[in-house]
C-alpha cells in the first residue's frame, strides 16, 4: 500500500495506490494528517480496500505532493551515519544530534527547489523520513517505539552550509528552513510493510551519483532515535522525523555545491524516487 496526495499546491487530494491500481481517499478522509494517522486511518484504507468500496481515480499527469499535509513539526536528526559526520570534520556523536526545521519547509517530491538569495553552499541531503502516528512519551525500550509510528517517505533534508555553519551563531536553523528546502515523498509506505533498518538510499545531481549507502549504516537506530525524542520532546500525530543523511555531500569537498539548473535525484528502496530541478530565488511579494 502507498498512500501519497496529488493535484496543486494546497490542494491536494488523498489517495492510495494498491496492486497496481489508484484510489480516491475523499469518501474516507478529508486529508492524510496528524488526525488521519492518529485514528487508524492506514487500517481504515487497508478495510476499505479489502472490501473494494474505493473509488478508482486516475492521476496520470497530477503534480504529486508531499504524502502527508502540511506536518506539526520537522525534527531532525544530524551526523547520524559515521561517514558522514567524518567527512563533515566531526567525530561520530555520542548522543544524537537534534534540530527543526519550518514544516513551511514540506514540499512535493518533484517540486522546483528555490535557492536562498545569496546561497554559494546548498547541499542534498537523501534521507528516511518517519511519520508519527501517536505520541511516545518518556519511553526506555527500543522494542515498543515502532508501535508509535505511522509509517515512512523518502526525504531531501537540503542545507545551505554557509548559512548553517558560518552565520548561524552555533544553531543550524538558518541553513535548513529556507523554502522548499524539504522535498518528502513521492510516497508513504505503512510502518509493518517496510524494515527501516535494512533500506538502500540514493542520490544523483545532474545524474553523477553521490549517496549510496543504507540505513543499516545508522548510528542511531529508528526505534532509539524514537526513544531519544520522547523523552526529549512531545512529538505528535503527523509529525515528520528526518533521520540523517549516509556521505557523499557537497559538504566533503568531494562535489561541488548545486547551482541554478542542477537536477536532483534520490532514492529509497520501497519508497520511491524523487527529482528536483534548483531554479534562482523569488522576489519579494
Amino acid at each position: 500500500m502507498e498512500l501519497f496526495r496529488f493535484g496543486a499546491p494546497g490542494k491536494e487530494r488523498p489517495a492510495v495506490r494498491h496492486e497496481g491500481r489508484e484510489y480516491d481517499l475523499t469518501g474516507l478522509t478529508a486529508d492524510l494528517d496528524g488526525s488521519f494517522f492518529e485514528t487508524d486511518g492506514i487500517e481504515r484504507v487497508a478495510a476499505a480496500l479489502a472490501a473494494g468500496t474505493l473509488d478508482p481515480v486516475d492521476t496520470a499527469g497530477q503534480r504529486i505532493g508531499a504524502p502527508i499535509a502540511r506536518p506539526p513539526a520537522v525534527v531532525c536528526i544530524g551526523m547520524n551515519y559515521a561517514a558522514h559526520a567524518t567527512e563533515s570534520g566531526a567525530a561520530p556523536p555520542q548522543h544524537p544530534v537534534v534540530f527543526l526545521k519550518h514544516p513551511g519547509c514540506v514540499v512535493g517530491p518533484d517540486d522546483d527547489v528555490i535557492l536562498p538569495l545569496g546561497s554559494t553552499k546548498t547541499d542534498w541531503e537523501v534521507e528516511l523520513a518517519v511519520v508519527m502516528k501517536r505520541t511516545p512519551r518518556h519511553l526506555t525500550d527500543p522494542a515498543d517505539a515502532l508501535d508509535y509510528v505511522a509509517g515512512y517517505a523518502l526525504a531531501n533534508d537540503l542545507s545551505e552550509r554557509a548559512f548553517q555553519i558560518e552565520v548561524s551563531g552555533g544553531q543550524w536553523s538558518k541553513g535548513k528552513c529556507a523554502e522548499t528546502f524539504n522535498p518528502l515523498g513521492p510516497v508513504l509506505r505503512p510502518a509493518s510493510e517496510l524494515d527501516p533498518g535494512r533500506l538502500r538510499l540514493r542520490s544523483w545531481v545532474n545524474g553523477e551519483p553521490r549517496q549510496d549507502s543504507s540505513t543499516a549504516d545508522m548510528i542511531f537506530s529508528v526505534p532509539e532515535l524514537i526513544v531519544h525524542l520522547s523523552q526529549h520532546m512531545l512529538l505528535m500525530p503527523g509529525d515528520v522525523v528526518n533521520t540523517g543523511t549516509p556521505e557523499g555531500v557537497a559538504l566533503s569537498g568531494r562535489f561541488p555545491y548545486l547551482r541554478v539548473g542542477d537536477v536532483v535525484a534520490l532514492e529509497i528502496e520501497g519508497l520511491g524516487r524523487q527529482e528536483q530541478t534548483v531554479v534562482g530565488h523569488r522576489a519579494a511579494g
